[in-house]
């Protein structure tokens, strides 16, 4: 292609597959079979007879299966078919095998190379695909030594961004491994998408046809065989403008774009070609407000805090409950409310009641995080429960919602639960033998448990009422069950089976009733209480789901994955509505901020990314944390300060809205890199660091608010209160001498 006719501007959009054919000369093409072979061959010409012939023995070959003979032969036959071509176009047809896409691929690599530096982060994006796709072609032509030695000289280039892809790939070596393999078999059924701007796709057409005998045909044909690329103007894409690339931003070179790659697997779409190919995920429009209240409870709620106010008068300049509550309501939207039918939940209760009533009230009283004030960020306090001589057992910890009880799953397939204050854990049923005690032990699992929730629940705002503590305590293990235990007999109720591997996360609905898992078997399951099994299942990962979330509206849950994915899905239709991609690492940790908008991730690496719901697209990365993974986050109640912890051994304190730039930094190792924010070498603590503990700290970025070590023990929970107090626990790992 020579770009768009004169006086007209290129088109906004456009697929490679549209491209026509390239300019090769058309005696170099194979004349077709003659209808019927009969003796008036023989007053032909040799050429010709030789050319029926050929035919024949072609055809013979194919009906019998001799597919690698069949391309030998129409190769060696070519230049008899086409005695006109140029010397150059017989070199190009004898071109085969490991030659033929070692000459295309280094002509692709080696137009990257020599490009303007703007546009080599688009390029670049090219070398994947085509390294893929001439590997598999080699393959599957049986050029099975050419295949490994291609493989071999250019892993190298990508084991860092398709670590996982390349592994995956790296045993195949005939066809039939092709056939038998996922990931081999996602390649060949689906195009590979990438978003270019239109210069540079223009200008490598034109490259492409000018090299047509020096690899630019073989680039060509994979192109349009196997790729969809989409152009878009240079303006659309903020992150890649001339502008930003000037001031020194040079974009997230080392993070895939959110949809593109092969559709369903990372990075890619959320939707595949089997159901809609064109389909873009952030066009699906959410419902991202708080779940509706029946009218009834909202009735039985004013008429109850009525009742608190009578009893306690607001102080001075201090908002009644009553006010309170009716403004939370009037600041709902309308017309971003999901619907009750979409997920139903049980009758109200004088608990749910009581549950409301003691939200508002905490909602009132809390400690307000409203954002940054003279450039400082909203302090937080930290209360730290520690585990001792637990030898390295525990696996999870949680703590229930009216801040009383902490459980500890742990690697001998029991449970611990504790009371906070030490006052003693009561039952339901008599007990004379066991004297109370202030921890219980939940036996039942037969493997190591991983994960533990409480059921929703808030301090009980009136003694006389009716209970609103925790009443019952979730955990999944090594077994793949996942069991519902009593709180008020110490039993375990139900035991839910259907994952048949290791189930690695769970978690409570915001309201109860449902709840989540996510399991090696690279599913996600939603359960109901009221139900043996599971309600939906959510597949789509490449790898084991090791972490789940809900949206605070109980219309939508979230997925991560060891495949550096996150997926959103709709609850109760069970299709995925949003990937996000760019993690450098397994996602460990999710949580979905309280006002329903945001989405914070973490990963094994020490990441955090924000995205945001509504556009799919990423709002910032923040960095501090140290490898070995990010266990927990949590949100204020404003949205506005996220808490996080991991095996790093601190909590961290993160402002979520401060704004962010693209910054080039150099660690302390003296490497370059790129990320977001102004980066410091501080120590955790957010002292001068001139310790080897501060020297070895790879960056902090700015939006990072306060940091607190702890003494040699990693942090399995950070959560904030309603009344934005966070609690952590961790278990003391004592240095190994």
């Amino acid at each position: 292609m020579s770009g768009p006719p004169p006086g007209q501007g290129p088109p906004r959009s456009m697929s490679v597959a549209n491209v026509p054919p390239a300019g090769v000369p058309p005696h170099s093409a194979m004349p077709p079979a003659p209808s019927s072979v009969t003796s008036s061959t023989s007053a032909q010409s040799g050429p010709q007879s030789q050319q029926n012939l050929n035919q024949i023995v072609l055809e013979y070959l194919s009906k019998k299966g001799y597919v690698r003979t069949e391309a030998m032969l129409r190769k060696e036959s070519e230049p008899l078919t086409a005695p006109a071509a140029t010397n150059s176009a017989s070199a190009q047809a004898t071109d085969f095998g490991g030659t033929k896409y070692t000459k295309a691929f280094d002509l692709l690599r080696k137009y990257h190379d020599d490009n303007l530096e703007i546009y080599q982060p688009e390029l670049r994006k090219l070398l994947w695909p085509i390294f893929v796709y001439s590997f598999l072609a080699l393959v599957r032509e049986y050029f099975t030594k050419d295949a490994e030695a291609f493989f071999a000289s250019y892993k190298s280039l990508f084991e860092r961004e398709h670590e996982e892809d390349i592994k995956m790939l790296s045993p195949i070596r005939l066809p039939t491994h092709v056939r038998e393999s996922r990931i081999a078999t996602m390649y060949m059924e689906n195009r590979y998408r990438l978003t270019l701007t239109m210069m540079p796709f223009y200008n490598l057409i034109q490259f492409l046809e000018s090299k047509m005998f020096e690899g630019g045909s073989t680039i060509q044909d994979m192109l349009r065989e196997h790729l969809n690329i989409v152009t878009i103007e240079r303006a659309a894409m903020a992150e890649k403008s001339i502008a930003s690339i000037l001031a020194g931003g040079h974009g997230d070179d080392d993070l895939p774009t959110e949809d593109e790659g092969i559709p369903g697997h990372a990075p890619g779409h959320p939707l595949t070609h089997r159901h809609d190919p064109d389909a873009d995920a952030s066009r699906v429009k959410l419902q991202l407000g708080p779940y509706p209240q029946d009218q009834e409870l909202q009735e039985d709620v004013r008429a109850t805090l009525q009742e608190e106010d009578s009893r306690n008068l607001p102080r001075p300049g201090q908002n009644s409950l009553v006010d309170e509550y009716d403004q939370r309501i009037k600041r709902e939207p309308t017309d971003d409310v999901p619907s009750r039918d979409l997920v139903p939940l049980p009758p109200s209760l004088a608990r749910d009641v009581s549950m409301e009533v003691q939200k508002v009230i905490e909602h009132r009283d809390r400690y307000k995080m409203e954002g940054r004030t003279g450039g400082v960020g909203p302090a937080a306090s930290v209360t730290m429960f520690t585990f001792h001589n637990t030898y390295d057992s525990i696996n999870c910890i949680d703590f229930s919602g009216d801040n009383k009880l902490v459980a500890a799953g742990m690697a001998e397939s029991y449970i611990r639960v504790w009371s906070l204050d030490g006052s003693p854990l009561s039952s339901m049923v008599p007990d004379t033998v066991s004297q109370l005690s202030s921890s219980r032990r939940l036996v039942g699992h037969s493997g190591a448990v991983y994960a533990v929730s409480f059921s929703p629940s808030t301090v009980n705002p009136d003694s006389t009422g009716p209970p609103t503590e925790s009443q019952y305590l979730l955990s999944c293990s090594e077994d793949s069950t996942i069991r519902l235990w009593s709180l008020e007999t110490w039993t375990c109720l139900v035991a839910y089976r259907g994952h048949n591997s290791p189930v690695w996360d769970v978690q409570w609905g915001p309201l109860g009733h449902y709840f989540l898992t996510g399991s090696n078997d690279r599913t996600a399951r939603l359960w109901a209480t009221d139900h043996i099994e599971s309600l939906r299942m959510y597949v789509g990962h490449d790898n084991d789901v090791d972490c789940v979330a809900f949206h605070p509206n109980n219309l939508y849950c979230f997925t991560g994955s060891c495949d550096k994915t996150v997926r959103m899905w709709h609850v109760s239709g069970g299709n995925c509505l949003r990937l996000f991609t760019g993690h450098p690492g397994h996602v460990t940790s999710l949580a979905c901020s309280p006002d329903g908008k945001t989405l914070a991730s973490a990963d094994d690496t020490g990441t955090i990314m924000l995205w945001n719901l509504e556009s799919g697209r990423r709002k910032k990365r923040m960095r501090g944390h140290g490898k070995g993974g990010i266990w927990s986050l949590s949100w204020s109640v404003e949205s506005t300060v996220l808490v996080s912890a991991g095996a790093d051994k601190t909590v961290r304190v993160w402002d979520a809205l401060q704004e962010t730039t693209e910054s080039t930094f150099k660690t302390a190792d003296g490497a370059t890199g790129k990320a977001d924010g102004a980066f410091t070498t501080k120590g955790a603590s957010g002292t001068s660091g001139t310790t080897k503990k501060a020297a070895k700290e790879s960056g902090v970025s700015a939006d990072q608010i306060s940091a607190f070590p702890t003494k040699d023990s990693p942090v399995y929970k950070a959560i904030f209160t309603r009344m934005n107090l966070v609690l952590a626990g961790g278990a003391y790992m004592p240095p190994k001498a």
